[in-house]
């Protein structure tokens, strides 16, 4: 989704999934932990109910290096009552496994990971709906699974290739901050990733750093309140892991990537939405249109980076349009 000082910033971009209704969720505890194949531990976190005729969802979120509850309030809201959705956090963040052999972070771990959650919960076919970082992940998991994949669905998504994003995207937050704010952010950061804060000071300082940093990424920077999710609200360990760590060996484990040669035979409908005022640019996003067969974008007006939370009513009313398509 987003992170913390103004070099890694632009580095931090989230993904959502959904499947026929299989018996195994409806046997899960709410939440609890996933044992991948090299036994690392995923937390999850369930929402919804279970009923005949009801989806599965698989909720992915951004970062790299955050975690579910960044996403968890506003995809339960929005997809919750005619969904189950299960969330997890990454490996890197939240209350998942921090490693520290960092080699287990990378790119083709976490796409192993999700297929792992996928199976895991009994799921055949999933739709991915992922927010910001969270598209590459789940393209690049789409590519290398595609008869895995019913449908995606992107929120405020990285571009397909890296090429020059991530100088425009910095250049597009800059812009909308000033000198003090960048400053602070700065400051801010060292504190999340320091070893030697308190998990309390690592939350304060979490929750002092979003008051600034969501601002650039919303279309009216004082409407924070309409984002219902907590980046801050997990385990202090896993936020100080995700910024100081995860974040630029899982991004920079993609390489200098560029998946629109796949992209262009991969058969999987996919629905992009994406706000006018995104920092992300809009003509890096059409790349995701222009490079897959039954793609479609969703231009959102007076909306930024957090589409389903400012503009809730429209979104999430397309969103289930496409979902409900047979």
């Amino acid at each position: 989704m987003i992170h913390r000082t103004l070099a890694t910033i632009a580095a931090a971009c989230c993904a959502v999934g959904v499947s026929r209704p299989m018996p195994a969720v409806a046997q899960q505890a709410e939440q609890g932990y996933i044992t991948t194949s090299d036994s690392a531990r995923l937390f999850y976190k369930i929402a919804g109910r279970p009923g005949r005729g009801v989806d599965t969802i698989i909720a992915i979120h951004g970062g790299p290096g955050l975690d579910l509850e960044s996403i968890y309030n506003d995809f339960a809201a929005g997809l919750g009552r005619k969904h189950v959705v299960i969330f997890y956090d990454q490996r890197g963040g939240g209350k998942s496994e921090l490693p520290a052999d960092t080699t287990r972070l990378v790119a083709a771990r976490q796409i192993q990971d999700l297929d792992e959650v996928r199976q895991h919960f009994g799921l055949t076919k999933v739709t991915l709906v992922a927010h910001s970082y969270g598209p590459l992940l789940a393209a690049s998991y789409a590519i290398a699974h595609p008869d895995a994949v019913r449908k995606m669905v992107f929120f405020g998504p990285v571009p397909p290739r890296r090429g020059d994003f991530f100088t425009r995207y910095g250049q597009n937050l800059n812009a909308r901050l000033d000198s003090a704010q960048r400053a602070s952010l700065e400051r801010l950061g060292a504190i999340m990733s320091s070893d030697s804060a308190s998990d309390d000071a690592v939350r304060q300082a979490c929750k002092a750093f979003w008051a600034i940093g969501l601002r650039p990424r919303l279309a009216s920077p004082n409407a924070m309140h309409v984002i219902k999710s907590d980046l801050c609200a997990t385990d202090p360990k896993g936020i100080r892991y995700g910024s100081a760590t995860a974040n630029g060996v899982i991004m920079n484990s993609y390489g200098d990537w560029d998946l629109r040669p796949s992209l262009r035979t991969l058969d999987v409908p996919l629905l992009v939405v994406h706000g006018q005022q995104e920092t992300i640019p809009m003509d890096l996003t059409e790349e995701w249109v222009t490079s897959m067969p039954h793609a479609r974008l969703i231009k959102v007006p007076n909306a930024a980076h957090f589409t389903y939370a400012e503009q809730p009513v429209m979104v999430w009313s397309v969103v289930e349009r496409f979902l409900d398509q047979r």
